[in-house]
């Protein structure tokens, strides 16, 4: 009976754990990935939201090679992936406006060195639709890969940019602290 009880409890456990680790809002993501042979673990999900009427935009996951709380050890330079699953339509214009206000806001003194590349990140935007997914693969030495829709659309260099990008979901003043927190390995919007 005893045996039976913890068995019991600890497939309860285990269920409650994955089902808040892999899913947000209906958008669901496994728990590991593999990314140009590296094995990559779901740090945390959190849910975009804009406006004063909290309109969600996007579910992101971020992929680390080592779980942390701590946003300065994952915007060290290390393997991640960042995939933000939208769950509305929203144009380009209004993505790149995001991340000029994201960059703005978190990585201002280095805006003068990134300009060019932040120019390029806004040149591989395009509209996204409900259920459209886009991909940031951040490689040590190598920069960002940037896939839209499905489609990777180019590699943008420098450790500096990528932790940059980064930054606008971990750094001081994300998009919404509950995207932020979430994907720290907190609660999901």
């Amino acid at each position: 009976m005893v045996r039976m009880l913890v068995v019991t409890a600890t497939i309860a456990a285990l269920a409650c754990g994955v089902a808040r680790a892999s899913e947000c809002k209906g958008v669901s993501f496994p728990e590991q990935m593999q990314v140009d042979g590296a094995t990559l673990t779901l740090n945390g999900l959190g849910l975009r939201q804009a406006t004063i009427f909290k309109v969600n935009v996007y579910v992101a996951a971020l992929y680390v090679t080592r779980r942390s709380s701590d946003p300065g050890v994952i915007l060290a330079n290390a393997p991640a992936e960042l995939i933000l699953q939208f769950v509305r339509d929203v144009g380009a214009s209004d993505i790149a406006k995001s991340w000029n206000e994201g960059f703005e806001k978190n990585a201002k003194a280095e805006l003068p060195a990134l300009k060019d590349r932040i120019a390029t990140l806004d040149g591989f935007m395009t509209g996204v639709k409900s259920g459209q997914q886009m991909i940031f693969s951040f490689k040590p030495d190598a920069g960002v890969q940037v896939s839209v829709n499905g489609a990777v659309k180019g590699a943008i260099k420098g450790d500096d940019f990528g932790k940059a990008l980064l930054s606008i979901w971990l750094g001081p003043e994300p998009p919404n602290p509950e995207i932020k927190a979430g994907l720290l390995g907190g609660a999901c919007g």
